[in-house]
């Protein structure tokens, strides 16, 4: 991969690592715990404790992809860097942009899914 190309990525990578913290923070506001007696507007106690449950898994799932991001970050240098974890061929520039965090091509990804 082409040193303008990797600095291309590597700032593309900083600013959704950017991005993902400030989802983090704005989850972590919304999965605090529901007191017994608090109903926020309308909602029932229940719908905030569903509301809260989504809110953690979503909170998760930004956790698990920061955790990929700041990998893919320090790995950016690496000569094997944007291969295929699966077929070794290159991942294609436009797809480390949208999931900088990808190893696997679309069609490894997709034959993973199968």
């Amino acid at each position: 991969m082409e040193t303008e190309i990797r600095e291309k990525l590597k700032k593309h990578i900083i600013e959704k690592i950017e991005g993902v913290k400030k989802d983090i923070k704005s989850y972590q506001l919304l999965t605090r715990p529901v007191s017994p007696d608090n109903a926020i507007g309308r909602l029932t106690r229940m719908e905030a404790i569903n509301s809260k449950s989504i809110n953690e898994a979503a909170l998760n799932k930004a956790k698990q992809t920061l955790s990929k991001m700041e990998r893919a970050l320090t790995t950016l240098d690496d000569p094997d860097f944007g291969l295929c974890r699966e077929c070794e061929e290159p991942i294609p520039f436009a797809r480390l942009m949208i999931m900088p965090e990808s190893d696997l091509c679309v069609q490894c990804a997709e034959a993973m899914e199968e």
